[in-house]
Protein backbone atom coordinates (compact mmCIF):
# COMPACT_ATOMS: atom_id res chain seq x y z
CA UNK A 1 0.00 0.00 0.00
CA UNK A 2 1.02 3.43 -0.85
CA UNK A 3 0.42 5.86 2.35
CA UNK A 4 0.29 9.92 2.41
CA UNK A 5 1.73 10.78 5.65
CA UNK A 6 0.70 14.09 6.31
CA UNK A 7 3.70 15.61 8.79
CA UNK A 8 3.79 18.14 11.68
CA UNK A 9 6.07 18.90 14.85
CA UNK A 10 4.15 15.90 16.45
CA UNK A 11 5.16 12.68 18.50
CA UNK A 12 5.89 9.16 16.64
CA UNK A 13 6.33 10.25 13.10
CA UNK A 14 9.24 8.31 12.58
CA UNK A 15 8.14 5.21 14.80
CA UNK A 16 5.16 5.12 12.81
CA UNK A 17 6.62 5.19 9.64
CA UNK A 18 9.32 2.55 10.34
CA UNK A 19 6.16 0.10 11.32
CA UNK A 20 5.07 1.23 7.88
CA UNK A 21 7.78 0.21 6.25
CA UNK A 22 8.25 -2.94 7.74
CA UNK A 23 5.44 -3.87 6.96
CA UNK A 24 5.94 -3.08 3.03
CA UNK A 25 4.20 -0.36 2.61
CA UNK A 26 5.23 2.91 0.40
CA UNK A 27 5.46 6.08 2.70
CA UNK A 28 5.14 9.64 0.83
CA UNK A 29 5.80 12.25 3.28
CA UNK A 30 3.32 15.83 2.53
CA UNK A 31 4.02 18.63 5.31
CA UNK A 32 0.87 19.95 7.09
CA UNK A 33 0.98 23.53 6.71
CA UNK A 34 -2.40 25.39 6.65
CA UNK A 35 -3.22 28.53 7.71
CA UNK A 36 -6.49 27.23 9.37
CA UNK A 37 -6.91 23.44 10.51
CA UNK A 38 -10.61 24.02 9.00
CA UNK A 39 -10.87 26.13 6.45
CA UNK A 40 -7.69 26.96 3.80
CA UNK A 41 -8.18 27.11 0.39
CA UNK A 42 -4.67 27.23 -0.78
CA UNK A 43 -3.46 24.20 1.33
CA UNK A 44 -6.46 22.19 0.56
CA UNK A 45 -5.63 22.42 -3.64
CA UNK A 46 -1.52 21.97 -2.69
CA UNK A 47 -2.60 18.60 -0.48
CA UNK A 48 -5.42 17.77 -3.80
CA UNK A 49 -2.31 17.87 -6.24
CA UNK A 50 0.27 15.63 -3.82
CA UNK A 51 -3.31 13.47 -3.89
CA UNK A 52 -3.56 13.48 -7.83
CA UNK A 53 0.26 13.08 -8.14
CA UNK A 54 0.85 9.98 -5.82
CA UNK A 55 -2.80 8.15 -6.01
CA UNK A 56 -1.96 7.17 -2.15
CA UNK A 57 -4.39 4.03 -0.77
CA UNK A 58 -5.26 6.59 1.69
CA UNK A 59 -4.36 9.91 3.75
CA UNK A 60 -3.08 9.98 7.49
CA UNK A 61 -2.13 12.09 9.99
CA UNK A 62 -1.86 11.94 13.72
CA UNK A 63 -4.82 14.21 14.96
CA UNK A 64 -7.89 15.10 13.16
CA UNK A 65 -8.21 17.86 10.80
CA UNK A 66 -11.70 19.08 9.23
CA UNK A 67 -9.04 20.42 6.52
CA UNK A 68 -7.80 16.99 5.50
CA UNK A 69 -10.80 15.50 5.74
CA UNK A 70 -12.87 17.58 2.89
CA UNK A 71 -10.02 16.81 0.96
CA UNK A 72 -10.62 13.42 1.08
CA UNK A 73 -14.14 13.50 0.82
CA UNK A 74 -13.93 15.24 -2.55
CA UNK A 75 -10.99 13.03 -3.61
CA UNK A 76 -13.70 9.63 -2.79
CA UNK A 77 -10.23 8.66 -0.88
CA UNK A 78 -9.97 7.51 3.20
CA UNK A 79 -8.45 9.69 5.79
CA UNK A 80 -6.82 7.97 8.67
CA UNK A 81 -6.14 9.86 11.97
CA UNK A 82 -4.87 8.69 15.19
CA UNK A 83 -5.79 11.03 18.03
CA UNK A 84 -3.19 11.17 20.88
CA UNK A 85 -4.11 14.71 22.73
CA UNK A 86 -7.25 15.53 24.83
CA UNK A 87 -9.01 17.74 24.63
CA UNK A 88 -9.20 17.99 21.00
CA UNK A 89 -11.60 20.38 19.78
CA UNK A 90 -12.12 19.49 16.19
CA UNK A 91 -13.44 16.39 17.06
CA UNK A 92 -16.57 17.97 17.28
CA UNK A 93 -16.43 19.55 13.84
CA UNK A 94 -19.60 18.31 11.39
CA UNK A 95 -17.17 16.82 9.20
CA UNK A 96 -16.13 14.37 11.30
CA UNK A 97 -19.00 12.26 10.16
CA UNK A 98 -17.37 12.33 6.62
CA UNK A 99 -17.53 8.61 5.57
CA UNK A 100 -13.96 8.87 4.11
CA UNK A 101 -13.18 9.48 8.16
CA UNK A 102 -11.20 6.52 10.09
CA UNK A 103 -10.45 8.26 13.29
CA UNK A 104 -8.79 6.48 15.89
CA UNK A 105 -8.81 7.72 19.39
CA UNK A 106 -6.40 6.88 22.58
CA UNK A 107 -8.94 7.38 24.92
CA UNK A 108 -11.86 4.56 25.39
CA UNK A 109 -13.91 6.54 27.15
CA UNK A 110 -13.70 9.87 24.92
CA UNK A 111 -13.95 7.22 21.69
CA UNK A 112 -17.31 5.41 22.86
CA UNK A 113 -19.22 8.94 23.48
CA UNK A 114 -19.02 9.39 19.77
CA UNK A 115 -19.75 5.56 19.45
CA UNK A 116 -23.20 5.93 21.36
CA UNK A 117 -24.17 8.29 19.50
CA UNK A 118 -24.23 7.09 16.18
CA UNK A 119 -21.15 8.64 14.93
CA UNK A 120 -19.72 5.17 12.69
CA UNK A 121 -16.54 7.35 11.69
CA UNK A 122 -14.95 7.02 15.53
CA UNK A 123 -12.92 3.88 16.60
CA UNK A 124 -11.04 3.33 19.85
CA UNK A 125 -7.30 2.28 19.50
CA UNK A 126 -4.49 2.74 22.29
CA UNK A 127 -1.34 4.43 21.58
CA UNK A 128 1.69 1.92 21.25
CA UNK A 129 5.56 2.24 21.54
CA UNK A 130 8.93 1.04 19.23
CA UNK A 131 10.50 -1.31 21.47
CA UNK A 132 13.40 -2.27 18.65
CA UNK A 133 14.52 1.21 18.63
CA UNK A 134 14.37 2.00 22.61
CA UNK A 135 15.95 -1.34 22.97
CA UNK A 136 18.93 0.40 20.97
CA UNK A 137 19.34 3.30 22.89
CA UNK A 138 22.30 2.36 25.28
CA UNK A 139 24.62 5.34 24.78
CA UNK A 140 24.84 5.91 28.88
CA UNK A 141 28.24 7.32 28.61
CA UNK A 142 26.83 10.54 26.50
CA UNK A 143 23.75 10.51 28.85
CA UNK A 144 25.74 10.44 31.56
CA UNK A 145 27.53 13.42 30.75
CA UNK A 146 24.36 15.66 29.90
CA UNK A 147 22.42 18.58 31.81
CA UNK A 148 19.40 15.99 31.19
CA UNK A 149 20.83 13.17 33.30
CA UNK A 150 18.07 12.21 36.26
CA UNK A 151 20.33 11.70 39.96
CA UNK A 152 17.55 10.16 42.07
CA UNK A 153 15.61 7.36 42.05
CA UNK A 154 12.46 9.10 41.20
CA UNK A 155 11.66 11.45 37.91
CA UNK A 156 8.63 12.86 37.17
CA UNK A 157 8.42 14.13 33.10
CA UNK A 158 5.76 16.79 32.16
CA UNK A 159 4.53 20.44 31.98
CA UNK A 160 3.05 21.39 35.46
CA UNK A 161 0.55 23.80 33.69
CA UNK A 162 1.94 26.83 35.67
CA UNK A 163 3.52 27.64 32.40
CA UNK A 164 2.16 30.92 30.90
CA UNK A 165 1.52 29.71 27.76
CA UNK A 166 -0.56 26.76 29.24
CA UNK A 167 -2.25 28.30 31.98
CA UNK A 168 -4.66 30.51 29.84
CA UNK A 169 -7.69 30.83 32.12
CA UNK A 170 -5.70 30.85 35.39
CA UNK A 171 -5.51 34.58 35.81
CA UNK A 172 -9.14 35.29 35.10
CA UNK A 173 -10.00 33.39 38.06
CA UNK A 174 -9.09 36.05 40.72
CA UNK A 175 -12.05 38.24 38.80
CA UNK A 176 -15.24 35.76 39.03
CA UNK A 177 -17.39 36.40 41.65
CA UNK A 178 -16.71 35.29 44.79
CA UNK A 179 -19.46 32.89 44.45
CA UNK A 180 -18.45 31.77 41.50
CA UNK A 181 -14.77 31.59 42.45
CA UNK A 182 -16.09 29.35 45.67
CA UNK A 183 -18.13 27.19 43.95
CA UNK A 184 -15.17 26.42 40.96
CA UNK A 185 -12.56 25.70 44.11
CA UNK A 186 -14.82 23.03 45.64
CA UNK A 187 -15.44 21.50 41.94
CA UNK A 188 -11.71 21.21 41.56
CA UNK A 189 -11.11 19.87 45.11
CA UNK A 190 -13.39 17.44 44.90
CA UNK A 191 -12.70 16.11 41.66
CA UNK A 192 -9.09 16.16 42.44
CA UNK A 193 -9.80 13.64 44.92
CA UNK A 194 -11.14 11.31 42.49
CA UNK A 195 -9.91 8.73 40.10
CA UNK A 196 -11.39 7.30 36.92
CA UNK A 197 -14.36 9.62 36.35
CA UNK A 198 -14.39 13.35 35.72
CA UNK A 199 -17.81 14.87 36.29
CA UNK A 200 -16.20 18.72 35.64
CA UNK A 201 -18.17 19.25 32.78
CA UNK A 202 -21.27 18.37 34.52
CA UNK A 203 -20.85 21.00 36.65
CA UNK A 204 -20.87 23.61 34.60
CA UNK A 205 -24.12 25.97 35.10
CA UNK A 206 -25.78 28.20 33.16
CA UNK A 207 -24.81 30.93 36.30
CA UNK A 208 -21.29 29.57 36.54
CA UNK A 209 -20.83 29.27 32.65
CA UNK A 210 -22.01 33.59 32.49
CA UNK A 211 -19.54 34.63 35.36
CA UNK A 212 -16.74 32.52 33.39
CA UNK A 213 -17.58 33.88 29.90
CA UNK A 214 -18.11 37.20 31.44
CA UNK A 215 -14.62 37.49 32.65
CA UNK A 216 -12.75 35.60 29.97
CA UNK A 217 -14.91 35.23 26.77
CA UNK A 218 -14.25 31.96 24.35
CA UNK A 219 -16.33 31.45 21.41
CA UNK A 220 -17.16 28.05 20.04
CA UNK A 221 -16.65 27.26 16.03
CA UNK A 222 -19.26 27.96 13.11
CA UNK A 223 -18.80 24.38 12.16
CA UNK A 224 -18.72 22.25 15.58
CA UNK A 225 -20.73 20.94 18.29
CA UNK A 226 -18.45 21.56 21.04
CA UNK A 227 -20.65 23.53 24.01
CA UNK A 228 -19.22 26.48 25.89
CA UNK A 229 -19.28 23.86 28.94
CA UNK A 230 -16.63 21.58 27.08
CA UNK A 231 -14.64 24.43 25.90
CA UNK A 232 -14.43 25.75 29.54
CA UNK A 233 -14.16 22.62 31.51
CA UNK A 234 -11.75 20.93 29.50
CA UNK A 235 -9.81 23.71 28.86
CA UNK A 236 -9.60 25.42 31.21
CA UNK A 237 -10.68 23.91 34.98
CA UNK A 238 -9.38 20.65 34.15
CA UNK A 239 -6.17 22.01 33.22
CA UNK A 240 -6.44 24.00 36.39
CA UNK A 241 -6.71 21.02 38.71
CA UNK A 242 -3.94 18.97 36.96
CA UNK A 243 -1.80 22.57 37.83
CA UNK A 244 -3.11 22.09 41.61
CA UNK A 245 -2.34 18.23 41.26
CA UNK A 246 1.05 17.67 39.82
CA UNK A 247 2.42 20.79 42.05
CA UNK A 248 0.94 19.28 45.49
CA UNK A 249 1.92 15.86 44.14
CA UNK A 250 5.20 16.73 43.61
CA UNK A 251 6.11 19.46 47.06
CA UNK A 252 4.58 15.88 49.13
CA UNK A 253 7.38 13.34 47.28
CA UNK A 254 9.66 16.11 47.71
CA UNK A 255 9.02 16.25 51.38
CA UNK A 256 10.19 12.69 51.55
CA UNK A 257 12.38 11.60 48.63
CA UNK A 258 14.85 13.32 46.22
CA UNK A 259 13.12 14.00 42.80
CA UNK A 260 13.92 14.74 39.00
CA UNK A 261 11.45 16.74 37.84
CA UNK A 262 11.49 17.77 33.48
CA UNK A 263 9.55 20.37 33.13
CA UNK A 264 9.24 24.07 31.07
CA UNK A 265 8.45 25.98 34.27
CA UNK A 266 11.82 26.17 36.12
CA UNK A 267 9.61 28.21 38.88
CA UNK A 268 8.76 24.67 41.52
CA UNK A 269 11.06 25.08 44.08
CA UNK A 270 11.59 22.28 46.40
CA UNK A 271 15.31 21.73 48.28
CA UNK A 272 14.48 17.71 47.37
CA UNK A 273 13.73 18.62 43.52
CA UNK A 274 16.19 18.70 40.69
CA UNK A 275 14.91 20.68 38.20
CA UNK A 276 15.48 19.73 33.97
CA UNK A 277 14.65 21.98 31.30
CA UNK A 278 12.65 19.97 28.88
CA UNK A 279 14.59 16.96 27.08
CA UNK A 280 14.10 15.80 23.74
CA UNK A 281 11.21 13.25 24.23
CA UNK A 282 12.59 11.08 21.17
CA UNK A 283 16.30 11.19 21.73
CA UNK A 284 16.92 11.31 25.64
CA UNK A 285 13.84 11.29 27.24
CA UNK A 286 14.26 7.09 26.94
CA UNK A 287 17.46 7.53 28.89
CA UNK A 288 15.35 8.76 31.70
CA UNK A 289 12.97 5.97 31.86
CA UNK A 290 15.63 3.33 31.73
CA UNK A 291 17.72 4.97 34.19
CA UNK A 292 15.16 6.21 36.68
CA UNK A 293 14.23 3.46 39.85
CA UNK A 294 10.14 4.84 39.34
CA UNK A 295 8.82 6.83 36.43
CA UNK A 296 5.73 8.83 37.44
CA UNK A 297 2.73 9.50 35.49
CA UNK A 298 0.33 12.12 36.33
CA UNK A 299 -2.69 12.49 33.42
CA UNK A 300 -4.09 15.54 32.52
CA UNK A 301 -7.08 15.46 33.90
CA UNK A 302 -9.13 16.01 30.47
CA UNK A 303 -8.24 12.75 29.86
CA UNK A 304 -10.50 10.85 30.21
CA UNK A 305 -9.56 6.81 30.16
CA UNK A 306 -6.58 6.74 27.66
CA UNK A 307 -3.25 5.54 28.35
CA UNK A 308 -1.11 8.82 27.83
CA UNK A 309 1.92 8.26 25.04
CA UNK A 310 4.62 8.67 27.89
CA UNK A 311 3.00 6.47 29.87
CA UNK A 312 3.68 4.04 26.89
CA UNK A 313 7.47 5.41 26.39
CA UNK A 314 8.26 4.66 29.71
CA UNK A 315 7.25 1.03 29.29
CA UNK A 316 8.32 0.30 26.16
CA UNK A 317 12.05 1.80 27.06
CA UNK A 318 12.14 -1.08 30.00
CA UNK A 319 11.29 1.33 32.93
CA UNK A 320 9.35 0.66 36.10
CA UNK A 321 5.90 3.01 35.78
CA UNK A 322 3.42 4.44 38.45
CA UNK A 323 0.30 6.06 36.99
CA UNK A 324 -1.99 7.77 38.33
CA UNK A 325 -5.78 5.53 37.95
CA UNK A 326 -6.72 5.28 34.65
CA UNK A 327 -9.13 2.70 33.47
CA UNK A 328 -7.62 1.87 29.82
CA UNK A 329 -4.53 0.55 31.33
CA UNK A 330 -6.68 -2.22 32.90
CA UNK A 331 -7.59 -3.43 29.17
CA UNK A 332 -3.76 -3.86 28.20
CA UNK A 333 -2.06 -4.56 30.99
CA UNK A 334 -1.98 -5.78 34.44
CA UNK A 335 -0.89 -4.02 37.40
CA UNK A 336 1.46 -5.34 39.91
CA UNK A 337 2.80 -7.59 37.11
CA UNK A 338 2.98 -4.55 34.76
CA UNK A 339 2.77 -1.22 36.27
CA UNK A 340 1.48 0.29 39.62
CA UNK A 341 -0.70 2.44 40.11
CA UNK A 342 -2.23 5.07 42.58
CA UNK A 343 -5.74 6.49 43.92
CA UNK A 344 -4.52 9.11 46.40
CA UNK A 345 -1.41 11.08 47.47
CA UNK A 346 -1.36 8.94 50.63
CA UNK A 347 -1.70 5.97 47.84
CA UNK A 348 1.22 7.07 45.69
CA UNK A 349 3.38 7.40 48.92
CA UNK A 350 2.86 4.42 50.03
CA UNK A 351 4.16 3.26 47.00
CA UNK A 352 6.58 4.75 46.58
CA UNK A 353 7.68 3.59 49.95
CA UNK A 354 6.93 0.29 48.83
CA UNK A 355 8.74 0.00 45.32
CA UNK A 356 12.31 1.72 46.26
CA UNK A 357 12.23 -0.88 48.84
CA UNK A 358 11.23 -3.97 46.69
CA UNK A 359 13.93 -3.53 43.56
CA UNK A 360 13.39 -7.25 42.13
CA UNK A 361 9.80 -6.75 41.67
CA UNK A 362 10.02 -3.63 40.31
CA UNK A 363 12.37 -5.02 37.77
CA UNK A 364 10.27 -8.04 37.15
CA UNK A 365 7.54 -5.65 36.42
CA UNK A 366 9.39 -3.38 33.78
CA UNK A 367 10.15 -6.33 31.96
CA UNK A 368 6.83 -7.37 31.76
CA UNK A 369 5.21 -4.26 30.36
CA UNK A 370 8.04 -3.87 27.68
CA UNK A 371 7.75 -7.52 26.86
CA UNK A 372 3.97 -7.23 26.62
CA UNK A 373 4.23 -4.11 24.68
CA UNK A 374 6.76 -5.77 21.87
CA UNK A 375 3.86 -8.58 21.44
CA UNK A 376 1.12 -6.82 21.89
CA UNK A 377 1.42 -3.03 21.62
CA UNK A 378 3.73 -1.98 18.40
CA UNK A 379 3.14 0.50 16.24
CA UNK A 380 3.24 -2.63 13.77
CA UNK A 381 -0.31 -4.04 15.47
CA UNK A 382 -2.03 -0.49 15.70
CA UNK A 383 -1.35 -0.14 11.52
CA UNK A 384 -3.06 -3.56 11.27
CA UNK A 385 -5.53 -2.63 13.25
CA UNK A 386 -6.55 0.99 11.42
CA UNK A 387 -6.19 -0.95 8.38
CA UNK A 388 -9.12 -3.36 9.18
CA UNK A 389 -11.07 -0.81 9.07
CA UNK A 390 -10.74 0.01 5.90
Amino acid sequence: MKILFLEWNCFCIDDLKDAYREIGHEVVSFPFFPESFRFDPAYEASLTQEIHKHIPDYVFSFNYYPVISKVCSAEGIPYVCWVYDSPYITLYSYTTISPCNHIFIFDKDLAYEFIKNGIQTVHYLPLAANTKRLDGMNNFDAFSKSSHMNKTDISFVGALYTESYKSGFFHHFDNLSPFAKGYLDGVMAAQKNVYGYNFVQETMTPEIMEDMMAVCPSMTNDDGVESNEYIYSQYYVNRKITSIERTELLHAIADRYPIDIYTPDQNFKHPNAILHDPMDPYEVAPYVYKNSKINLNMSLRSIKSGIPLRAFDIMGAGGFLLSNYQTDFFDLFIPGDDFAFYDSQKDLLDKLHYYLQNEQERIQMAASAHDKIAREHSFVHRIKEMESYL
